[in-house]
């Protein structure tokens, strides 16, 4: 089994108004089988025991599943392997002697709690304004009661991969939340059920991610590569036309009078 030594610079804020700054630590035995987050365990088991303040970090099933955990690492969102949550990056990826720097996320909409953990209520407060149907459903239907093409099914199954973790809006360089509000609208617009509310549910959630201050996007494409899930950037294209479309129904029934 192969250690190695690391120095982390990691940045390190008491609460939403601290000022913050980065400090070094040296990590001296790391084990190549450890996961990133459980190297930071150990630092903090050593911090502990001095007396310091352990590093905050989100965590939760530690799977690459809900979308808990999330920082920059050298300036990536999650770190520099692909398709992977921080959670299930491994220390095999990195070499002795390395120094790395973990930040937070940065977005005017992530404001920062305490070191490398971010408010992401901006996400929830979307997905509240119409990430849902409203349609009463009774017991289950029967599984061929509702046909779906199978293409159709393909890409808002991709879209409900999303786990709405930040790293596309950190790495964004307008902070912008398309691919997760793309993600999240095009999962239910593509699909059957999602129909009768369509045009309320883009519109509403364009509204709210507008409202939390996100940035514009202007189609870079840092969002689709960090995207631990692979949500394809396709998902802002469909939801511009349809918040276009359902914008432009609105302005037509507001003149007829309806």
């Amino acid at each position: 089994m192969r250690t190695f030594s690391l120095t982390l610079h990691v940045w390190r804020q008491k609460n939403t108004k601290d000022p913050g700054g980065f400090v070094a630590y040296k990590v001296p035995e790391v084990s190549e089988h450890m996961s990133f987050l459980e190297m930071l365990d150990v630092v903090n088991e050593g911090l502990i025991v001095k007396g310091d303040d352990p590093i905050a970090f989100d965590h939760d099933c530690r799977e690459g599943i809900c979308g808990t955990c999330g920082f920059m690492i050298n300036g990536d969102a999650h770190g520099p392997h692909r398709g992977t949550t921080v959670c299930q990056l491994h220390m095999r990826h990195f070499q002795d002697g390395e120094e790395l720097w973990l930040e937070p996320w940065r977005a005017a909409a992530f404001p920062v709690m305490k070191d490398l953990v971010v408010d992401r209520g901006a996400f929830d407060r979307i997905i509240a304004a119409g990430g849902f149907i409203s349609a009463p459903t009774g017991s289950a239907p029967d599984g061929n009661a509702i046909l779906v093409p199978k293409p159709a099914s393909d890409r808002a199954m991709d879209a409900a991969a999303c786990i709405g973790c930040g790293a596309c809006v950190a790495m964004c360089p307008n902070s912008a939340a398309a691919l997760f509000t793309g993600a999240k609208i095009a999962h239910l617009n593509l699909l059957p059920q999602g129909q009768p509310e369509a045009a309320a549910r883009v519109v509403a959630m364009v509204g709210q991610m507008e409202t939390e201050g996100f940035g514009h996007c202007t189609s870079t494409g840092q969002c689709e590569a960090v995207c631990p899930k692979e949500i394809p950037i396709e998902v802002i294209a469909r939801m511009n036309w349809d918040f276009i479309k359902a914008s432009a129904d609105k302005r037509e029934a507001k003149s007829r009078g309806d």
